[in-house]
């Protein structure tokens, strides 16, 4: 049977075979004949999407022409792998191009979205060139002798049902990856049981195993893996197939070292790569059906004449691993296959390209993957961009409905492989805590009522590889509680306070995101409301009273912490911080290291910009006046010094004055000067 077959629900399905399980067997030829089945894979209020499979009983064919009518009035609106037309009910459907000719008991399918209204009953008869397709053929045949089969068909919407079960999920990331002689060469200890145990342990429902293979790969033509690296990779999944994990495992960083050379040398890369889904399918085959395979990570190509190759390239990679796995046999008849977009980008035109291929395959059990990292200067703090923002959410929501709307709407599952926010591996005030936790209680609603499953990525950042324990609590508490519910969270959470000045009441904005604010906590006593603080809608009023209290002698820094509680979800932290306007001095250094004297006094550095006398922008990237933080510089609070990185000299003109604004947290700005001569930089308060 076709592997559409699987998953198919009863109320979903209706299979039409002309002489139902009946398959004639000759020994000659028969001269014309058909069968048909029909399968309705998905069906929602007025629209379904139906995939029909033809397979010739005759005599070959070059070019076919496919007629039903519809029983019900129902009319095709979108057609997939033919050119179908319709007049009235009556319905014909004809060969693409590429699949005009079935050799005799070969099969050719397509498939269709339509619309239908009162019922969508199953047509129940079909024609192939104008012969009635009954499953049988003319009695041209010396001898016939048939067989009867039975066919179950599993329910309907496993391949969402299934991606919606991973959900959520968690990479291994900088393990099996890593490009290095081994698992460890990327800082990472060894992965044991122990680890996915605890990884289970946190409420993660499957986990991305990405593998890098190239280093452990023989020569051409066999590219043979290495048995000792394979046995590994099949340990560490089979601990996880064992823990109850849905597991999916891929070509990883392959994709930069060796695929991405495609357009100059398409013959060997895609023989490599052939050979590698040859191995890996076998090595698979008879895995548990949790075990998912994925095509291909973030596929790039070198050299290429732009995105139309871009994506027939990916086109065939894609297809070849599909038809290699498929053909493989045992479980991965119906496996289910992940395939990814060019650079697993959620932009509309490489979702319509991997669409396409969708489209083209036919087949139900595969899924679409993308990656997310933000809005990429949120996720790097660029352009200004330090704050989780309007722009920031809609970029957001531009992409997740995106791939809604492109693969979920039409009954294709999306696991969005990884995400996070770039500025993770580096300077932890890259991107500030308050910020950070908004995007992700956002991040998590979107995704859950855009049903798309996601994957954590954790490269060891996160969750400890040998103490089980998370680096940032706070972050995983809000990621958790984002599965299910929404927290309410605020403008800010900071509330600064200048040591210099009379406390004062303070006010912020709350984003209650469909909770309702219920008390302010500080420690385990409750605040009193019209007291210590007020509420008017989703303005948070602190009082000087309440202020005066927590803030006590005044120290530079965090002096208080309060907890505002919702509804639903995690609280909301809120620190109360005594402050003045940092204080920098002069300085001398080399491009290699220099370093500006900072007496932050409580403050924290939210971002920097550079400009030259005239008014342009100054240092790398200067299509905008706000630099990259920690690439170009970062704040040492311990040292009490603001670093400006070689990164950021290199592209700073000679003997040019460059006037820098630090802008902080507390809103304060603090402008210097430093002039670049050779190696040597100098600067001063300006």
């Amino acid at each position: 049977m076709a592997r559409w077959w699987v998953g198919l629900l009863a109320s979903a399905v209706a299979t039409v075979l002309a002489g139902f399980g009946v398959v004639a067997a000759t020994n000659a030829q028969a001269a014309s004949g058909c069968r048909v089945a029909y399968a309705v894979p998905s069906q929602w209020q007025g629209g379904f999407s139906a995939n029909v499979e033809i397979t010739n009983l005759g005599d070959p064919i070059s070019g076919w022409r496919l007629t039903w009518a519809f029983p019900s009035g129902q009319a095709v609106t979108q057609a997939w792998g033919a050119s179908v037309t319709a007049s009235g009910g009556q319905v014909t459907a004809a060969n693409a191009g590429w699949n005009g000719s079935i050799a005799t008991n070969g099969k050719v399918s397509f498939g269709f979205n339509g619309t239908w209204t009162g019922s969508n009953t199953a047509p129940t008869s079909f024609a192939l060139n104008g012969v009635a397709c009954t499953g049988s053929t003319d009695p041209t045949t010396t001898t016939t002798t048939t067989t009867t089969t039975t066919t179950t068909n599993p329910p309907a919407g496993d391949a969402m049902a299934a991606v919606a079960a991973m959900q959520p999920g968690w990479n291994l990331g900088n393990s099996l990856d890593a490009t290095g002689a081994d698992e460890t060469s990327w800082g990472n200890p060894r992965i044991t049981e122990a680890l996915l145990d605890n990884v289970r342990a946190q409420g993660f429902k499957s986990i991305r195993i990405p593998v890098t293979w190239g280093q452990h790969q023989g020569a051409a033509p066999s590219y043979a893996i290495e048995p000792a690296y394979l046995a590994r990779v099949k340990e560490v999944v089979g601990w996880a197939l064992a823990d109850g994990f849905y597991v999916m495992v891929n070509i990883h960083h392959d994709s930069w070292q060796w695929i991405s050379n495609m357009p100059g040398d398409r013959a060997n890369v895609l023989a490599r790569y052939n050979a590698t889904w040859t191995q890996l399918a076998s090595a698979f085959r008879d895995s548990s059906n949790k075990l998912v395979l994925e095509s291909v990570n973030e596929p790039q190509f070198t050299g290429s004449s732009g995105d139309a190759q871009n994506a027939q390239l990916l086109n065939e990679l894609n297809t070849s691993f599909h038809r290699i796995v498929r053909a493989s046999g045992g479980g991965n008849a119906t496996r289910l296959l992940v395939l990814p977009s060019l650079h697993t980008s959620a932009d509309q035109a490489h979702l319509d390209n991997l669409n396409a291929t969708f489209s083209a395959l036919g087949d139900r059990n595969l899924i679409a993957t993308v990656h997310y990292y933000g809005y990429w200067p949120f996720s790097v703090n660029i352009a200004g961009g330090y704050r989780f923002d309007a722009t920031a959410q809609k970029d957001l929501t531009d992409a997740f409905d995106r791939v809604h709307d492109t693969f979920v709407a039409r009954g294709i599952p999306v696991i969005l492989g990884e995400y996070g926010l770039l500025g993770f591996d580096r300077h932890t005030g890259t991107i500030q805590q308050g910020e950070k936790l908004k995007f992700f209680e956002f991040f998590g609603h979107h995704a859950k009522i855009r049903k798309i499953t996601t994957m954590l990525w954790d490269n060891g950042q996160h969750f400890g590889r040998t103490s089980f324990r998370w680096s940032d609590p706070e972050l995983i508490a809000q990621i958790k509680s984002s599965w299910t519910t929404r927290s309410g969270t605020a403008s800010t959470d900071q509330v600064f306070n200048p040591k210099s000045a009379a406390v004062s009441a303070k006010t912020i904005t709350l984003n209650l995101n469909g909770t309702t604010f219920s008390g302010l906590r500080h420690g385990g006593t409750d605040l009193v409301r019209g007291t210590d603080y007020t509420v008017s809608g989703d303005q948070l009023t602190l009082s000087a009273p309440l202020l005066t209290r927590l803030l006590g002698s005044r120290a530079y820094g965090v002096n208080a912490t309060l907890s505002a509680r919702f509804s639903a979800g995690v609280p909301w932290r809120i620190d109360l911080v005594t402050y003045d306007p940092p204080v920098l001095q002069a300085a001398t250094g080399t491009t290699a290291s220099f370093a500006i004297p900072t007496a932050f006094r409580g403050d924290k550095l939210a971002t920097m910009e550079a400009k030259y006398a005239d008014g342009s922008n100054a240092g790398p990237q200067n299509w905008t006046s706000f630099k990259e933080y920690d690439h170009t510089f970062a704040p040492d609070y311990a040292a009490g010094t603001t670093l400006l990185k070689p990164e950021f000299f290199a592209e700073v003109t000679d003997g040019a004055r460059v006037t820098l604004t630090f802008h902080y947290w507390s809103g304060t700005t603090v402008t210097y000067h430093v002039t670049k001569s050779g190696s040597s930089v100098t600067g001063a308060v300006a």
